[in-house]
C-alpha cells in the first residue's frame, strides 16, 4: 500500500462507521446502533482535494472482552495502528470522557504517533462546549464535528492533509479485483489470510463472523490484485437484522464490481441452497469465475487416498449437474487453512482473466460461425431459415459478440446453446461468460 494510512480507532458506537463512510464518500462500512458490528480493518481510498491516502477502519477497542471473536477484533486494531500514519481516535462527545477513553488515550500517548482526537456528534454548532472535558486526555484539542450531518468533516480533512505526506502519483493503475463468494463458514477469510499471508479477516468456527467486506491487495505471482472477502449469505428467513440485510447488499455490490469470483464451497457439507444462490449472483453478473472446494483436508483425513480421490470424482460429477450454468468454470480443491493448492488456485486465477479479457479477430469468428452453421443448420421455423451474415467481438469482459441475422424470431435458445458451445471448443473461454447479441441485419 503505497498510500499513507489514516486509522480511525476508538470504543464502540461513538461513529467511527459512520465517519469511514462519510469521508469516503459512500456506504461502504456497516453502521448500526448497536457495538460491536465492525470487526475486521475495512480499508477504502479516501480523496480529498485531489490528493488521496488510504483510511482504515476498526473495531471499537474494548479491552475487557472474553469472547474470542472480539479478541480477534482487538488483534485487527492494533495491527491498523501499527502501521497507521497518523491516528483519529473519535469520542462521543455527547456521553462526555468515559474510562474507555482514557485507557484508550493513555494507551495512544505510549504509542507516540501523530493523533488527531475527533469529538463526534456534535450536531448543533451551539453545543461545541461539550467537547472542552476531553482536552482532560492530554491529546490536544479536539475537533468537533457531526458525522451524520457532515458538519467539521472538511475541516478535519484538511487536517490530516497537513500532517501526512503524500507523494505525487500518476494515475493509479486499477489492479483486477478477485471476490471470495459462499455461504457461511466455507472458509473464504481463512483463504484470504492464507493469499495475503497476514491475518486480514477474523477466522473463526462461528459462522458470520465477517459482516463487511474486507480488500487486500494481494502479490500473486508477481501482479497485483486486489482480493475481497465476502460476508457469508444465510437464508431470507435468517435475515432480519439489518446488519444481515446490508452485510448480503455489500457481498452483491463486491460481486458486482469484481472481475472474477471464487465461489468457495466446503468440501465436507456438499453443495446446499445457499451456495446456489450466490453461483446465480455470480452468473447473472457476468463474471469470471472459479469454483472451490475449500476444506478437502477434512476428505482427505478421514478417507485413504482411494476413497479420497473417488470422492473428487464424486465432486466434480455433482458441480457439473447441480452448477451446471457455470459448467465454464474450473474446480479446484484447496485447504485455505493448510494453504494447500493455492498455487493451483492462483495459476487459474491468472488463466481465467486471460480467458475473461481475450479477444478474438473478426475474420477468425466469422470462420467459426460459418462452420457451426454449415455443420448443423439451425431448425426452420414457419418456412423461414436463420442465416449469420456477420460476426464480430464488441467486448470483453466478458467476452460480447453481435451476431448479425435475417431474423432474431428465428433464433432457438438450444442453437443459441450450440453456437456457444462451438465459440469455447474453437477459442476456450474458460471460467468466462460468453454473451452473444442478435441483431437483424439492416436492410433485410
Amino acid at each position: 500500500m503505497s498510500n499513507p494510512i489514516v486509522a480511525i480507532i476508538g470504543r464502540p458506537n461513538v461513529g467511527k462507521s459512520q465517519l469511514f463512510n462519510r469521508m469516503i464518500g459512500k456506504q461502504m462500512s456497516i453502521v448500526q446502533d448497536e457495538p460491536g458490528i465492525t470487526r475486521d480493518r475495512i480499508y477504502s481510498e479516501c480523496e480529498w482535494t485531489g490528493k488521496k491516502f488510504l483510511l482504515v477502519d476498526t473495531g471499537g477497542i474494548d479491552r475487557t472482552e472474553e469472547d474470542p471473536i472480539k479478541i480477534m477484533a482487538q488483534e485487527q486494531v492494533q495491527k491498523a495502528l501499527e502501521e497507521a500514519a497518523l491516528i483519529l481516535f473519535v469520542v462521543d462527545a455527547r456521553d462526555g470522557i468515559m474510562g474507555e477513553d482514557k485507557e484508550v488515550a493513555q494507551r495512544l500517548r505510549k504509542l507516540g504517533k501523530p493523533l488527531l482526537l475527533v469529538a463526534n456528534k456534535i450536531d448543533d454548532p451551539a453545543k461545541m462546549y461539550m467537547s472542552a472535558e476531553f482536552i482532560a486526555l492530554g491529546l490536544g484539542e479536539p475537533f468537533c464535528i457531526s458525522a451524520l450531518h457532515g458538519t467539521g468533516v472538511a475541516d478535519l480533512l484538511d487536517k490530516i492533509l497537513e500532517i501526512i505526506e503524500i507523494k505525487k502519483e500518476t494515475v493509479p493503475p486499477r489492479h483486477p479485483r478477485i471476490v471470495l463468494a459462499g455461504r457461511r463458514n466455507v472458509g473464504k477469510s481463512s483463504m484470504l489470510n492464507a493469499l495475503s499471508k497476514e491475518e486480514r479477516s477474523i477466522v473463526h468456527d462461528t459462522g458470520g463472523t465477517t459482516r463487511d467486506c474486507v480488500e487486500s491487495l494481494v502479490t500473486l505471482q508477481g501482479r497485483d490484485i486486489m482480493v475481497t472477502d465476502t460476508s457469508g449469505l444465510r437464508r431470507r428467513v435468517k435475515m432480519d437484522e439489518k446488519v444481515e440485510y446490508y452485510s448480503a447488499l455489500r457481498t452483491l455490490q463486491a460481486i458486482r464490481d469484481c472481475d472474477c469470483a471464487i465461489l468457495v464451497l466446503n468440501a465436507d457439507e456438499g453443495i446446499v441452497e445457499q451456495d446456489f444462490k450466490v453461483a446465480h449472483q455470480i452468473q447473472e453478473a457476468q463474471k469470471a469465475s472459479i469454483i472451490v472446494v475449500n476444506k478437502w483436508d477434512l476428505i482427505e483425513e478421514a478417507n485413504n487416498p482411494s476413497e479420497a480421490k473417488k470422492k473428487k470424482k464424486e465432486w466434480l460429477d455433482i458441480i457439473k449437474t447441480d452448477l451446471y450454468f457455470l459448467n465454464y468454470s474450473p474446480v479446484i480443491f484447496t485447504s485455505a487453512k493448510n494453504s494447500k493448492g493455492l498455487n493451483p488456485l492462483v495459476s487459474e486465477i491468472e488463466k481465467v482473466m486471460a480467458e475473461y479479457n481475450k479477444k478474438i479477430e473478426t475474420p477468425v469468428i466469422n470462420k467459426i460461425f460459418q462452420d457451426a452453421q454449415n455443420l448443423r443448420p439451425a431448425p426452420s421455423y414457419k418456412g423461414q431459415q436463420l442465416n449469420i451474415f456477420y460476426v464480430c467481438q464488441t467486448g470483453s469482459a466478458p467476452p460480447k459478440f453481435t451476431v448479425k441475422v435475417n431474423s432474431t424470431k428465428l433464433i432457438h435458445f438450444s442453437y443459441k446453446r450450440y453456437l456457444e458451445n462451438c465459440v469455447r471448443k474453437s477459442f476456450g473461454f474458460i471460467g468466462s461468460p460468453i454473451i452473444l447479441n442478435f441483431r437483424n441485419n439492416k436492410g433485410n
